[in-house]
């Protein structure tokens, strides 16, 4: 017999709607027909949409070193909640992902504490750490970030947001040659390198010159933090990956110009690969009058032209997948001096739930939508034997939706330790109702309903 049975369900993959029931054995789904069969649990979901569970390649989960911030606990409770089923942690925490030893013990410090799955990133600090960057890959990292353009504190391996050249205790921004030697690393152990794309030597002088003029608005901000910064950067690194063979991920991509950019990469069959941001794709400048600092990013958000050339990159496939950046901060960090306060918010948990919100509003399909929050994420990382897709074999990690509530995503709802978005108070209809994770009923109508049942991912390269 099976373990349980979704019946009734419209199941959405990348390419078409299908009514048909799901059944589910030792958390692997077994049969997808519509056969009405036998099982020990069924929940009829009296055609609700039924999709695979969303995948976010890109989270600060903050946990260990800044867990004030946000831990892994709610964090992917939070995740659950949402829809998303497997996460990726990004690797700069403290300690943070250098080589094996701190890969293995991150991977165990999470392992009670995950209400789903997970991935982890490993960090490049360039030589300090490039001979175990396949220490990493081997224990089944689903990928190395660079942090292009920062520097890093000497003793924690900490990063430093706004360097200063000359500051004691600083290891300062990598050069060029010191970067190549990166990508040539990843191109001959066939990893990922994934970059967080701007330029230091422009920021620094945009800043000083703005800071100088004494102004602190978001259009200072802007100035400071310009599209050439992001394009300087993927131009060299597109470069470097056309050079070497590296496969270059460029991460929450913002501007028009860095959509081009990577289009014509790809015309040209060079390896490369790029996510957005829920941020990005549903805020502008033009936001800022009405959230305030609260919105501040990094890279930051910019003009609308540049959202909507994001949209078009995301539709067309120059950007590969949408993924949230989740990067809590405390709340009451996130008030004071625009330069000064730390960027990042809340988003795992609100990417589902924006994502329906354009389906509800026939801007884009369901279908699309299981692309980009899922299929495409699981390919590209190796995953797409387990996740991503509702099929036969696959993890049964759903999503059951109801396309017809409408409510307002609300900081006090929110499930992260410290809950705050830039979304807050946005209505939005369309919203998961039920998670599901390898068959285990995790999350349901915004709580979670089961106790911590995540397991660690590895990625196969």
């Amino acid at each position: 017999m099976f373990d349980l049975a979704i019946k009734n369900g419209k199941i959405v993959s990348g390419n078409e709607i299908k009514k048909a029931n799901i059944y589910i054995k030792d958390g692997k789904i077994v049969k997808i027909s519509d056969e009405n069969l036998e099982a020990e649990h069924i929940d009829d979901v009296d055609n609700a949409f039924v999709i695979p569970g969303g995948i976010d390649p890109h989270c600060h989960f903050r946990d260990p070193g800044a867990a004030y911030k946000e831990d892994f606990s709610h964090g992917t409770a939070a995740a659950a909640v949402g829809g998303m089923t497997t996460v990726f942690d990004m690797p700069n925490t403290n300690p943070a992902v250098l080589d094996e030893k701190s890969f293995i013990y991150k991977k165990k410090y999470f392992a009670d504490k995950a209400f789903v799955d997970y991935g982890l990133w490993g960090l490049s600090l360039g030589d300090l750490n490039l001979n175990t960057l396949d220490e990493i890959k081997q224990a089944g990292g689903v990928g190395i970030k660079f942090f292009w353009g920062y520097a890093i504190n000497r003793d924690t391996n900490a990063l430093i947001y706004n360097y200063v050249p000359g500051q004691n205790g600083v290891i300062p921004p990598l050069d060029d040659g010191e970067v190549y030697k990166i990508f040539e690393q990843i191109a001959s152990n066939g990893h990922i390198l994934a970059i967080h794309a701007e330029n230091n030597e422009l920021i620094s002088m945009l800043t000083k010159r703005v800071r100088e003029n004494g102004e602190n608005d978001y259009e200072a901000l802007l100035k400071a933090r310009p599209a050439l910064a992001e394009v300087l950067t993927i131009q060299t690194a597109i470069a470097f990956s056309q050079a070497t063979g590296a496969h270059l991920h460029i991460l929450h991509v913002t501007s028009s110009m860095g959509v081009n950019l990577i289009r014509e990469a790809k015309a040209k069959n060079i390896n490369v690969t790029a996510e957005t941001c829920t941020h990005y794709l549903f805020l502008s400048d033009k936001d800022y009058g009405k959230i305030g600092s609260g919105m501040k990013v990094y890279p930051p958000i910019k003009r609308e032209s540049d959202r909507l050339a994001l949209w078009e990159g995301l539709k067309d496939g120059t950007l590969d997948y949408v993924s949230s950046d989740h990067a809590p901060h405390a709340v009451r960090e996130k008030k004071g001096d625009l330069f000064e306060i730390p960027s990042g918010m809340c988003g795992v948990e609100t990417t589902l739930p924006l994502m329906l919100n354009e389906v509800s509003k026939g801007k884009i399909t369901l279908p699309f939508l299981v692309q980009v929050l899922s299929e495409k994420a699981a390919g590209l990382y190796k995953i797409d034997d387990r996740k991503g897709a509702v099929k036969v074999g696959n993890d049964a990690d759903l999503v059951i939706l109801d396309m017809n509530k409408k409510q307002k995503i609300l900081n006090k709802n929110l499930h992260s330790k410290e809950p705050f978005t830039a979304f807050d108070g946005f209505e939005v209809t369309g919203w998961p109702q039920r998670t599901y994770l390898r068959g285990i009923l995790i999350a349901g109508d915004g709580e979670i309903l089961n106790k911590p049942e995540g397991r660690f991912l590895r990625a196969n390269y």
